[in-house]
């Protein structure tokens, strides 16, 4: 917490958002060309195919023989590894599966 309040550049998003949500508040994600807050997606599949999201197919590398991970399995490989995610090169499914995890496992925020 005093890192943040000294405002030192080293401190991650999620000291942020936890210190956000110990106050009690939120963080809303506004999309940049609209202005709009960005929807939550209700509903995640029991599963997700890694061959239809190329970015996390990327993520998931080390998984050998895994054609398919969990939601929450999902979740963990884009929070952990987001640094290596080419946010331009993603397609419009794999960004609304991004959202739909963050909202319905992520308590509404990707943590990265």
């Amino acid at each position: 917490m005093h890192r943040i309040e000294r405002g030192e550049p080293s401190v991650t998003m999620g000291a942020y958002l936890s210190a956000i949500a110990a106050l009690g508040l939120e963080l809303e994600v506004a999309d940049p060309p609209t202005g709009r807050a960005v929807e939550r997606q209700p509903g995640l599949p029991a599963s997700i195919r890694l061959d239809d999201y190329a970015q996390l197919k990327r993520l998931a590398w080390q998984l050998h023989g895994v054609a398919e991970v969990t939601p929450a399995q999902a979740l963990n490989l884009y929070e952990r590894n987001w640094r290596h995610i080419d946010e331009a090169g993603m397609e419009p499914s794999e960004r609304a599966l991004v959202r739909a995890l963050a909202a319905t496992l992520g308590g509404g925020r990707l943590l990265v």
